[in-house]
C-alpha cells in the first residue's frame, strides 16, 4: 500500500479509504470522484492502476485541485453515456467538450455496509440533445474478487503477484420512474501507458474508430482477438459492438523487469441497448467495449471501458445493477503471458 499517496490526499483535503479483501488485496477509495484510485496485492507498495502524476506530491496536488480544469485523479472511474448527451453541450457542434461535474467529481458520499463500502452520489443532469433534465443516483460498492486460479495446481500461477476486488453498480432514476430518454453506465479503468490491449472475440470483429486516427501498426485483428498497442502520442478511441464481444479484457504492461496484467470481467448481453455512438456516426450501433488511448495534455495512459446496456426509454428500465470482476497479477514476462493465453486468449 502507497502511504505517501494517502498522506499526500489528506493533506490537500481529498481524505481517502481503504479496504482489504481476506486474501490481502488492498483497495484505495478516493470519494471526491467517486474513484477506486488504487489496488494492491499484498505486501506491495505499487499500484497496479494509473493516478494522476500531479499527487506525487502535497505542492501539485493542492495546485492540481485548486485549478479549474477536471480533476482526472486516475483509477476506476464511473460515467454515463450517450457521450454526446452528457458532454457535449451543443451537439451536433462539437466546439465543446466538457466533463460533467455533476458526476465527476459528483457529490460522492461513503457508507460502510456489512463489512462493504459503498461510494453513492445523487444529481441532477440535462441532455444537450432533449434538453431534458433528469434526476440520476449512482452507487459503487467494492466486494472480494478472488484469485482466478487459485484452484488451478500449477506453480507457476502460483509464483504470481495478485490482487482484485468486484466492482457493484447501481443506477436508478431518482423518482422511481423511466424517463423517456436512455441512459446507460460507463466504467473507465485508468492504467499505465504504453501497454496492450487484448480483447477477445467470438468471431471476427473490425472495431470502430471513434476518435483519432489509428496506426495499423498498432491495432491487430484476427479471427477471434483484437490486439491493440497504446503507445501512440495524441488522443484515439476505438469501440466493439455487444454481438461478438467477449465480456473479459486484458491489458499488457511491462514494469520494469516484470510485466503486469490486468483484467476486467464482465457481462455482455448482446439483446441489450448499448447506446454510446461515435460522434459523427449516431447510427452507428453502440459499443460494448471500448479502449482509448491518452498521451496529451489530459495525462498519459489508456483505458479500458466498458459500457452497461442503457435503462429510461419508453419501455426501458427505471434501474440496473451491473456486477465486474478486477483481476490483477504481476511476475515475469513470460509467466504473466501464460496468464494472459490462459484467462484471456491462447492466440496471444
Amino acid at each position: 500500500m502507497n502511504s505517501i499517496l494517502t498522506e499526500t490526499l489528506v493533506r490537500v483535503g481529498k481524505p481517502t479509504e481503504t479496504w482489504s479483501s481476506p486474501d490481502g488485496s488492498t483497495v484505495l477509495l478516493l470519494p471526491y470522484g467517486g474513484r477506486i484510485l488504487g489496488l494492491f496485492a499484498p505486501g506491495c507498495v505499487r499500484n497496479f492502476l494509473w493516478t494522476h502524476p500531479s499527487l506525487n506530491s502535497v505542492d501539485s496536488a493542492y495546485t492540481f485541485y485548486q485549478s479549474k480544469q477536471w480533476h482526472n485523479s486516475g483509477g476506476d472511474r464511473t460515467w454515463l453515456s450517450p457521450e454526446i448527451d452528457f458532454f457535449l453541450p451543443h451537439f451536433p457542434k462539437l466546439d465543446i467538450y466538457t466533463q460533467p461535474r455533476e458526476f465527476d467529481p459528483g457529490n460522492y458520499q461513503l457508507i460502510h455496509e456489512n463489512g462493504h463500502i459503498a461510494m453513492i452520489n445523487r444529481f441532477t443532469v440535462q441532455l444537450s440533445r432533449s434538453k431534458q433534465t433528469v434526476d440520476l443516483e449512482v452507487t459503487k460498492r467494492v466486494a472480494p474478487a478472488q484469485n482466478p486460479l487459485r484452484h488451478i495446481d500449477s506453480t507457476l500461477f502460483r509464483s504470481l503477484k495478485y490482487a482484485g476486488y468486484t466492482l457493484h453498480t447501481r443506477l436508478k432514476f431518482v423518482n422511481g420512474r423511466t424517463d423517456p430518454v436512455t441512459i446507460g453506465l460507463w466504467n473507465l479503468l485508468q492504467l499505465p501507458h504504453g501497454g496492450e490491449l487484448v480483447i477477445p472475440t467470438f468471431s471476427r470483429s473490425m472495431p470502430e474508430v471513434y476518435m483519432g486516427c489509428i496506426d495499423e501498426r498498432d491495432l491487430v485483428v484476427t479471427e477471434h482477438l483484437i490486439r491493440y498497442k497504446m503507445r501512440a502520442t495524441g488522443e484515439h478511441k476505438l469501440g466493439i459492438q455487444a454481438p461478438t464481444a467477449i465480456g473479459r479484457v486484458g491489458y499488457l504492461y511491462s514494469t520494469g523487469d516484470d510485466a503486469s496484467l490486468v483484467i476486467r470481467n464482465f457481462l455482455i448481453n448482446p439483446s441489450g441497448e448499448y447506446v454510446d455512438v461515435p460522434w459523427m456516426h449516431t447510427d452507428y450501433a453502440g459499443s460494448a467495449i471500448q479502449g482509448c488511448n491518452v498521451n496529451s495534455k489530459l495525462g498519459t495512459f489508456s483505458e479500458l471501458e466498458y459500457h452497461v446496456p442503457a435503462i429510461g426509454g419508453l419501455d426501458g428500465d427505471s434501474h440496473c445493477e451491473d456486477e465486474s470482476q478486477l483481476w490483477a497479477f504481476s511476475g515475469s514476462v513470460k509467466n504473466i503471458l501464460e496468464v494472459a493465453r490462459f484467462l484471456i486468449s491462447h492466440d496471444l
